[in-house]
């Protein structure tokens, strides 16, 4: 007698989380069921889906959505688990008492770009097959800066214009803000696309983290002051006793040292926001923008160089790339993996985020930046360009004159260095210790 496997799929994604704007649910599955790259990329939104048919099953994610993976082993036949956090895929292991097959490291990341196709065909597993459904053209606008920055902040503000449609004319919305280039020109975009939707500026607030003596307060305020929009800022006070490493790692679901750091920043704020504001649910940030035009201290890196930086497509936002041996299966690579920094702890505690930097139609305007050109691979020229582009983009398009201030982590900008570095003295191998020790 042959025994015919019955293969199982298990999605515990959050079909609510999903924000696709023009399709429904079905429709957008029954795209990534083709496995045809420009049907997927035609998914307008965040998402992140499962699809099948038979043995075959395909998933595919935004960069703003985490998605992960498990294959379980029973005597019928083979089950896939998939959620959006590692402890959901562990708790339904528990509760079929097949607990005893997992590791944390046995999971799996879908990365962000890709359609990823499993075959349920039994032991042993074959490989996932990748295909990559978004791939910017690169260096494609001419040099000139205040045109790039024109079509890269007319992008943001199409993102903008887009979530705030589908948001509740009652809602109110907020900024997490620090007065810094991404969350400076997410804020006035913002306030420009409200107005010329005819939407209240009224619903619209700033909100920075202050956990005492930080300097983000003053540079927040100090940034509104100039454009005479002050009345929007709101402080969130926190007390430095309260950050919390485990509790982070704990929502974040991961160790790396920069990324639990400012991870236990989002914690702070987003509880210092519903504590405040019980009902409060749509959230905005700047996150993606360090990535879109590579402004991070290469130097502080010492795998990275300016030619790496700058011939790699999408380096800061995927790594080094699915198929490279640096990529981390279990992580993926670059803000792919990073991007739980700012989605779980919002979602954690009951907001609904978006990071308009992060969406493919903005990437594509920042990956066809002529970087080579414009820098000549100087270091130097590369971090003074973000400001320059940014800064021209939103005056060319909103009208207003953005203030523009040197790069600051959001860690670094809550609290002084020093103070961090008392709460926070930990480093990546105790941060990996404390993770694992959740399952082993």
């Amino acid at each position: 007698m042959v025994h015919q496997y019955i293969e199982r799929v298990v999605d515990l994604t959050e079909r609510e989380a999903n924000q696709i704007y023009n399709l429904t649910i079905e429709e957008a599955r029954t795209h990534v069921l083709t496995g045809e790259p420009d049907a997927v990329r035609g998914i307008q939104g965040s998402f992140a889906l499962i699809a099948r048919e038979g043995k075959t099953v395909r998933m595919a994610r935004s960069l703003d959505r985490p998605m992960r993976y498990f294959l379980a082993k029973r005597t019928e036949g083979p089950v896939l688990i998939v959620a959006h956090r590692i402890d959901a895929i562990y708790d339904w292991l528990k509760s079929e008492g097949l607990e005893w097959q997992f590791n944390p490291s046995y999971t799996r990341m879908v990365p962000a770009h890709y359609i990823v196709e499993i075959q349920l065909i039994g032991c042993p597993d074959p490989d996932p097959l990748y295909t990559r459904f978004f791939t910017p053209v690169s260096s494609s606008l001419p040099t000139n800066l205040d045109e790039i920055g024109k079509t890269y902040i007319r992008a943001l503000a199409k993102e903008i214009s887009q979530w705030l449609k589908h948001v509740p004319e009652n809602e109110p919305i907020g900024v997490c803000f620090s007065g810094g280039i991404d969350s400076g020109s997410v804020f006035l975009t913002t306030y420009y696309v409200m107005q010329r939707l005819g939407m209240s500026p009224g619903r619209l607030k700033a909100f920075v983290l202050d956990l005492g003596r930080g300097p983000d307060v003053e540079q927040a305020r100090a940034f509104l002051d100039t454009l005479g929009l002050t009345l929007f800022l709101e402080p969130i006070d926190a007390d430095p006793a309260s950050l919390n490493t485990e509790e982070t790692i704990r929502i974040v679901e991961d160790y790396k040292s920069l990324d639990v750091e400012s991870a236990t920043m989002a914690v702070a704020l987003c509880r210092g926001i519903r504590e405040r504001y019980p009902e409060w649910k749509y959230l905005l940030d700047g996150d993606g923008g360090d990535e879109n035009l590579k402004d991070y201290p290469i130097e502080e890196n010492p795998e990275l160089t300016i030619r790496s930086v700058v011939n790699n497509q999408m380096l800061y936002q995927e790594g080094w790339g699915v198929g490279k041996i640096k990529h981390s299966l279990t992580y993926s690579g670059g803000l792919s993996r990073s991007y739980t920094r700012t989605y779980a702890p919002a979602h954690h505690f009951g907001f609904s985020g978006f990071s308009p930097y992060t969406r493919p139609d903005v990437i594509a305007v920042a990956e066809a930046v002529p970087f080579i050109k414009l820098t000549d691979y100087s270091v130097e020229r590369l971090y003074e360009l973000k400001g320059e582009i940014v800064g021209h983009g939103v005056e060319a398009v909103t009208g207003m004159k953005m203030p523009v201030f040197p790069k600051r982590r959001f860690q670094h900008g809550a609290i002084p260095v020093d103070a961090l570095r008392t709460r926070l003295p930990m480093r990546e191998a105790e941060y990996r210790k404390q993770f694992l020790s959740m399952y082993l």
